[in-house]
């Protein structure tokens, strides 16, 4: 493999890679894949397809100052002379590189995914990029009407419901009337990741724009990308909690087990279990498996009409709706409650203790096994008229959404009035 460096200064290193393309491509690189050796970004699909290319990698958060550009301009004119056809490729800091020097590297096709307009907070206003503007550095870094010709194409993608880049790109819009333009609804910020394909990168490059035919391949893409439906669920859920269902019954995917955070696997059970009724299917395709109890008990009612339950899927207290648990009633547990004792609940008929350690992870003991180092039970207490549930000092308390917490107070939040079996 002929790869060497060509240009480098404290912020920009710029790499050569030897192909046998007609085209270079100019590739930038972004946040996360700076300089490190001789790698490019998109390197492995670049190569794939035997490209001539100039990669140009970012050594610092500092969006490829002008003055570096400039200086590596020219020092790389040997490198760009042969090739007539020049087309520029980034994603994020390096769209906005893409675009901002398409002029001055005299770029034929410029592709940008989720670019920056800049990151200037006079110019924009983007709390995850404004903390890296400095003026000595990115003074007038913004993309200016003599950066950019209307003789070049210019494509970008990027998520419309996301107002961070959407901002960017009304601005950009509005300098380059005719960027050709391909929407990635409700995936934020991750473009390049989703779209990390050989083929389509290809496509990007060299086939003849064309809306349809583009959208098609990235149905294609997106279909086979784990990240995809990740970002989907995760943007959609907060608002639109009913679409989880159709995801789960339109889409053919599996992911594994440690997939999601602990965060979003507990806002998707969540919304599953309010929702619909869950089956081993969904929970496969979400990468939740769990061993299947067959009977409930008893509810404690908190402050908003919860019922409390142990979730055996997120291992964690919460508070359902009663439809809610009858639907899910092999997932959630109601909590035995009669007297003052240790909480329990009850898989398969047989008797379990939960207890708790210091960090707030729950487990699940049998009546005559040992606790692991660091675990107590949780103590389930019986005042006059209602119940609490305690770990050391601390008090069990719902909120209005179901969440549980410990908590030093006794607030009505931490009262449960007790419910006869179902």
């Amino acid at each position: 493999m002929d790869k060497h460096i060509i240009f480098e200064d404290g912020h920009i290193r710029a790499i050569f890679l030897k192909g046998s393309s007609q085209e270079l491509i100019i590739s930038f690189g972004d946040l996360i894949t700076r300089a490190k050796g001789l790698a490019i970004n998109a390197e492995k699909s670049l190569e794939k397809f035997q490209y001539n290319v100039i990669g140009i990698m970012p050594k610092e958060k500092s969006w490829f100052p002008e003055s570096s550009m400039l200086n590596m301009m020219a020092a790389i004119q040997e490198y760009l002379a042969p090739f007539k056809t020049r087309i520029g490729y980034g994603g994020s800091m390096g769209g906005y590189a893409a675009i901002k020097y398409s002029n001055l590297l005299d770029l034929q096709r410029i592709v940008a995914l989720v670019p920056q307009f800049s990151i200037d907070p006079l110019d924009v206003t983007d709390l995850r990029y404004n903390m890296f503007y400095h003026e000595e550095v990115n003074r007038e870094m913004k993309i200016k009407p003599e950066d950019v010709s209307e003789n070049r194409e210019y494509i970008v993608v990027y998520d419309p419901y996301y107002e961070e880049d959407s901002a960017h790109y009304i601005k950009i819009k509005a300098l380059i009337p005719h960027v050709n333009t391909l929407h990635l609804p409700h995936t934020g910020h991750d473009a390049i990741a989703i779209l990390a394909s050989s083929k389509l990168l290809n496509d990007f490059l060299t086939h003849k724009f064309d809306s349809a035919y583009f959208y098609q391949q990235i149905r294609e893409v997106k279909k086979n990308s784990k990240f995809y439906y990740r970002k989907v669920i995760e943007n959609l859920l907060p608002k639109h909690r009913g679409s989880l269902g159709q995801i789960l019954k339109n889409n053919d995917f599996q992911v594994d087990s440690n997939f999601f955070d602990s965060k979003l696997k507990q806002n998707l059970i969540r919304s599953l279990f309010s929702n619909k009724q869950v089956d081993q299917h969904d929970l496969k395709k979400l990468g939740l498996q769990i061993n299947v109890p067959q009977e409930t008990r008893s509810l404690l009612l908190d402050d908003f009409g919860h019922g409390l339950v142990f979730n055996v899927i997120s291992q964690k207290i919460e508070g359902y709706a009663s439809h809610a648990i009858a639907l899910n009633h092999k997932f959630l547990i109601p909590i035995y409650a009669k007297n003052s004792g240790l909480v329990q609940i009850y898989l398969n008929d047989e008797p379990y203790i939960v207890a708790m350690n210091d960090r707030n992870i729950l487990k699940l003991f049998r009546e005559d096994e040992d606790l692991a180092l660091g675990m107590h039970p949780l103590v389930l207490k019986k005042y006059g008229d209602y119940f609490a549930i305690s770990y050391k000092q601390l008090n069990l308390s719902s909120d209005e959404y179901g969440g549980c917490e410990f908590i030093e107070d006794m607030p009505e939040t931490a009262k449960f009035i007790h419910e006869p079996e179902l």
